[in-house]
C-alpha cells in the first residue's frame, strides 16, 4: 500500500524534508520525499496501514518551524525499496 503526499504552507527552509524521512524510516516506510519549485514538500510512502496513517497524521504538523497549510493524500503504486530524499522537482 502506498500514499502520495502534497503538502502545501511554509514547509522549506524548515527542515520539513529531513525530519519526513527521519518519521518515514522510524516507521518503516519506504519511498521519497523532495521540495517543489512551488514551494510545496512532495511525498510518496509505502508500508503497513498504520505506518500509513502514522505518517499522514505528523504531515499536517511538520517539524516545529513549519507552518502546515494542507496535504493532499492520493493512492500511490508502491515500488521503493528504500527511502531517501530526491532532489527538487
Amino acid at each position: 500500500m502506498a500514499k502520495h503526499l502534497m503538502i502545501t504552507g511554509v514547509v522549506q527552509g524548515v527542515g520539513y524534508r529531513a525530519a519526513f524521512e527521519r518519521q518515514a524510516v522510524a516507521l518503516g516506510l519506504r519511498g521519497w520525499v523532495r521540495n517543489r519549485r512551488d514551494g510545496a514538500v512532495e511525498a510518496q510512502v509505502d508500508g503497513d496501514t498504520a505506518a500509513l496513517d502514522t505518517i499522514v497524521r505528523w504531515a499536517h504538523q511538520g517539524p516545529p518551524a513549519a507552518r502546515v497549510a494542507g496535504v493532499t493524500v492520493r493512492e500511490a503504486a508502491g515500488i521503493a525499496d528504500a527511502f531517501r530524499i530526491l532532489p527538487t522537482a
